[in-house]
């Protein structure tokens, strides 16, 4: 009888009289890396870094679009960022504070959501510096204030509703 040899996390293991199926199975490659960082890790960090000579996105025009469409949009697109960091940051504030905002507050954090969705939850965590056109906005320090959660609430995704 011929004994395989099999790789599991760098130790051999012999396996009498296993396929080559079988072997293949038992086989896997040593991890160089995790290919999904955790979130504020420093690998994490450098592998989500805009480039900073990179414009600033264009936003769509909306034309007569109601500041209750808008709402209902900016809501949506909190929620729905790709991301669950992202996902339940924005759709909390979104929650908490959209029905509350002013056309131009509106506006402004309409153009915050076209940013990239890791540059804005760090900008918010504090982890990163902001660019210099988001450097003193008033929507991105509200932000800051919900993301610091002092009242220490259990955050959860709002209902749909």
């Amino acid at each position: 009888m011929l004994q395989h040899a099999t790789h599991v996390l760098g130790r051999q293991i012999y396996r009498p009289n296993c396929s080559i199926l079988q072997r293949a199975l038992f086989v896997s490659a040593r991890r160089l890396s995790d290919p999904w960082p955790l979130p504020h890790t420093p690998q994490h960090l450098s592998n989500t870094i805009t480039p900073s000579d990179t414009p600033a996105p264009e936003p769509l025009p909306r034309l007569n679009e109601t500041l209750e469409t808008t709402r209902a949009r900016l809501l949506y697109q909190s929620r729905k960022r790709g991301t669950l960091e992202s996902d339940l940051l924005l759709s909390t504030f979104a929650r908490d504070h959209l029905s509350t905002m002013s056309e131009a507050e509106l506006k402004a954090y309409d153009k915050l959501l076209d940013e990239p969705d890791w540059d804005i939850y760090y900008w918010s965590t504090g982890n990163r510096t902001p660019p210099e056109r988001w450097a003193s906005s008033s929507i991105l320090d509200k932000l800051r204030a919900h993301a610091k959660n002092e009242g220490k609430v259990v955050r959860k995704m709002p209902a749909l509703s």
